[in-house]
């Protein structure tokens, strides 16, 4: 089925009726109007295009997209999409009334400068620059907006983190809130495949390696020539220039698997730690005028849905909406088993101008009439409304039994952890690894079985899961750490297996903490910290939470739950710990281990 926004009656006015009536009275022109570098305070260059509604009287508001994946590439041939990153945005927006500003970030695209990390400061710092820029330029009626997807999302966060009293409104779409612990490090185990195939991706398009980067399904069209110069840069010189700078950028591995610690600091650098590179560590320097929509899908990466979550959480005083849907990273794939066709049906564009339109153009779209929450459930295959998350406090708890089903049976089931089980090359890892997933999990059946795993009786009714599903366990292991992931599936009447979420967590970080008031959570969260680490004395038990990733999803009735662990995920981790594939020992009976799981019967 679709994910349509007419499924389930979620909506007073579904964005796709708005849209149907929001007028596009303006042309979009074929380049932009304007193309060329702006000077930052410390000399570095930017290169920026403006595209603006053509037959527009008077200055109008801009949207800012602020990315390092180029803001338009050059064409040697003619007929491909030269913005394949924004001219989505160019599309909706700018025929309805807005200037679409588009800017490589320094050391990307035909900027100068360097990247001297991931999600610089420095790039936060430009962004405020460039919006002083735009509030003096003659087409501009000095309102701000800002979005993108990814990366670019982010950015919104940090543009309007600058104060900038021009910012009225933000959409970070698939975009992180805490970059260490809801990106690279989930768990705090580090994503090392994900960093590795990143950093291909980033020197493949900062130093012009169009071979490598056509090897990318996202720019192998050979029509794309790498980025585009200035229209000031006549001869290419300029950015030829800035190519040859971009050599000196920052290298993902060594970087990011720098920051063992969510504190670790960079040795030459002690204030600078994974905080720096994360929207909660500025979000104080919001206004609270600014208004926020912050977009997720339930496949979205290792924790995306989460940084949504504790986005809105974070921004209660704020004008704010949350959207989730059955997407993958970026809404380019439905995920849903039961989905129609495998592009989503679902108006993002729409909502995203009828957002801007509300805050930005001040034009009583009803957004604000609406409830401000809204998630898809699977299975179902409908949207549903909120006023608060969780949606519901309804949770059931499921003891883990010592044979294998959810019961009382006392004993220790122990998991021998085997190196070479991953779970394969098709997962929400995939997606934000630039890698071209369109069937998440097709194969689960059967990698689910080589796990140690827990089974319930078949489900008396429906039940809707909506949220995080958290594991109560009491674990033991052979080694002082080790990885623990664990894995939510539906076994259907008919013995078909369904992927649904999955948590993990390194066992050195099972201290948890409160959660701070720039990162609000509903779920057990950790500090990460150095000094809150411990090894586990091998053989002694303890009581150890581990959330798994939110989703909604409906478990038919007659299907049976299942709940699964692994010692690792050879596909996307590292071993821990080194060379000692540990044993994993779940005590079981007396309500000593329990799946608490956020659902209700379904209507």
């Amino acid at each position: 089925m679709p994910d349509s926004d007419d499924r389930g009656g979620a909506w007073r006015v579904t964005p796709s009726a708005w849209w149907a009536g929001r007028a596009a009275p303006y042309a979009v022109a074929a380049r932009p109007a304007v193309s060329r570098y702006i000077a930052m305070p410390d000399g570095v260059r930017l290169a920026v295009d403006v595209w603006l509604p053509e037959g527009a009287a008077g200055a109008v508001p801009a949207v800012l997209v602020h990315t390092p994946y180029y803001r338009r590439f050059a064409l040697n041939a003619p007929g491909a999409e030269a913005c394949p990153n924004a001219a989505k945005f160019r599309d909706a927006l700018v025929p309805r009334g807005y200037a679409l500003v588009v800017v490589d970030a320094r050391g990307t695209g035909a900027s100068f400068g360097t990247r001297d990390s991931f999600r610089s400061p420095r790039e936060r710092d430009d962004s405020k620059h460039i919006a002083d820029w735009i509030v003096g330029q003659s087409w501009s009626n000095g309102r701000i907006g800002a979005t993108g997807i990814s990366y670019p999302g982010a950015a919104s966060d940090f543009l309007a983190s600058t104060g900038h009293p021009a910012v009225r409104a933000i959409a970070p779409l698939f975009a992180v809130w805490d970059t260490w612990a809801d990106h690279y490090w989930p768990g705090g185990v580090l994503l090392s495949a994900l960093a590795q195939i990143y950093d291909d991706l980033m020197v493949a398009m900062d130093q012009d390696q169009r071979e490598n980067l056509r090897k990318v399904p996202y720019f192998s069209d050979p029509r794309l020539a790498g980025p585009a110069p200035v229209d000031e840069d006549a001869d290419g010189s300029l950015l030829r220039a800035a190519i040859a700078e971009h050599a000196g950028n920052v290298r993902q591995p060594a970087f990011i698997g720098g920051f063992v610690f969510r504190d670790d600091a960079l040795p030459y650098d002690h204030g600078f730690t994974a905080a720096n590179i994360s929207p909660m560590h500025y979000r104080h320097g919001v206004r609270a005028d600014v208004a926020v929509y912050a977009v997720s899908g339930w496949m979205d990466g290792a924790g995306y849905a989460n940084s949504a979550i504790a986005r809105y959480l974070t921004m209660a005083g704020n004008p704010r909406h949350l959207l989730i849907g059955p997407w993958d990273h970026g809404a380019r794939i439905n995920v849903s088993p039961w989905r129609a066709a495998e592009t989503p049906e679902f108006p993002l564009l729409a909502e995203l101008t009828r957002f801007f339109d509300e805050y930005l153009m001040d034009v009583r779209t009803g957004l604000r009439d609406e409830a401000p929450i809204h998630f898809f459930h699977q299975h179902a295959e409908r949207w549903q409304a909120a006023t608060q998350w969780p949606p519901h406090g309804d949770a059931g708890a499921l003891k883990l039994g010592a044979g294998g089903g959810f019961d009382d049976a006392a004993g220790r089931v122990a998991h021998r952890t085997d190196p070479r089980w991953g779970s394969g090359g098709a997962t929400r890892y995939e997606r934000i690894a630039a890698i071209d997933a369109r069937h998440y999990h097709a194969d689960w059946g059967a990698r689910e079985a080589a796990l140690t795993s827990w089974t319930s009786a078949p489900l008396e009714r429906a039940m809707e899961l909506t949220g995080h599903a958290i594991a109560e366990l009491r674990i033991a292991c052979s080694e002082p750490d080790a990885s623990v992931l664990l894995y939510l599936s539906e076994v259907e009447a008919d013995g078909t297996v369904r992927y649904v979420t999955e948590g993990l967590l390194r066992l050195l970080h099972r201290a948890e903490a409160p959660h701070p008031q720039d990162y609000i959570c509903t779920w057990p969260w950790r500090s990460f910290a150095r000094d809150a680490a411990r090894p586990m004395a091998p053989g002694l038990a303890e009581n150890i939470r581990i959330p798994l990733l939110p989703t909604g999803w409906v478990f038919s009735a007659g299907s049976r739950v299942r709940l699964s662990i692994s010692g690792t995920d050879a596909d996307h981790i590292g071993q821990y710990p080194h060379g000692r594939p540990p044993v994993i020992s779940v005590l079981c009976g007396d309500g000593a281990s329990a799946l608490r799981l956020p659902w209700r019967a379904a209507n």
